[in-house]
């Protein structure tokens, strides 16, 4: 079984002894149980991790260990970046744990113009904080060497600007939608340096959202038979992403 993965600033270097505290340290020691002698992995969440042997466990929240041996882990290619519409406040923070723990580079919220949800103020602040968060526990959970980026909160004018500069560059840009008029597997992903996933709302995409991204050169695609959740479309569609291109090889 893959060890416990626990975020820190900086990873130790290989022999180094280094302390885990606060709260990685207190879920170590009073969720995970972690005891001397057992190993676990501390990584930066930039593609760093160290395997490390605890030392000593001195209280509730600390604990000593040794690192072993380092390792860099490249992002995967290509680039993966889901443009997410906000959905229903129970369905957000899934989305963005399924998408992490299926791979994701990037996420963007977007108010979509058909969102339930809506965001602004503080109140768009607090619900990226609160995507930030549960990126890192979920990559966490699923030891992910890279926490994905989640930027602020998008308009529909910041997502045409990206389809525009992602196209530009020799990448693709698939808008998930199931009126699609290509399908999923017909294109091929594994050459593109980059791939965009817009996905809709509840609603799905607005007619005006769709014939402005593709107008950009974004291409409107069908994933697949079933009309998936907001919150499921993204994870699949990564899925899918892994078993046609090399982003699942280590």
């Amino acid at each position: 079984m893959t060890p416990p993965l626990f975020w820190v600033d900086d990873v130790p270097r290989a022999g180094d002894l280094a302390s885990l505290s606060g709260r990685e340290g207190r879920h170590a020691v009073t969720v995970t149980r972690i005891k001397a002698g057992e190993t676990v992995l501390l990584g930066d969440g930039r593609g760093c991790t160290a395997h490390c042997e605890v030392i000593d466990v001195e209280s509730k929240d600390t604990l000593t260990v040794r690192a072993s041996r380092v390792e860099v882990d490249p992002r995967p290619k290509p680039l993966v970046t889901v443009v997410q519409a906000l959905p229903k406040a129970e369905r957000s923070e899934l989305a963005v744990d399924l998408m992490t723990e299926a791979g994701v580079d990037v996420i963007v919220p977007w108010q979509s113009s058909r969102s339930i949800a809506r965001w602004s103020g503080v109140k768009a602040a607090k619900g990226v904080e609160k995507w930030r968060t549960t990126a890192a526990t979920a990559a966490k959970q699923a030891r992910r060497s890279w926490i994905p980026e989640v930027t602020d909160l998008a308009g529909t004018t910041d997502v045409r600007a990206l389809t525009a500069r992602v196209v530009a560059d020799g990448g693709i840009v698939a808008l998930l939608h199931e009126a699609g008029a290509v399908p999923f597997r017909s294109i091929n992903f594994a050459d593109a340096a980059e791939v965009v996933l817009v996905i809709g709302p509840e609603g799905g995409l607005a007619d005006a959202e769709i014939a402005d991204l593709t107008a950009l050169g974004a291409i409107s695609v069908v994933l697949g038979p079933e009309v998936l959740r907001t919150a499921a479309a993204g994870a699949v569609a990564l899925g899918a992403l892994g078993a046609v291109t090399d982003r699942w090889s280590r």
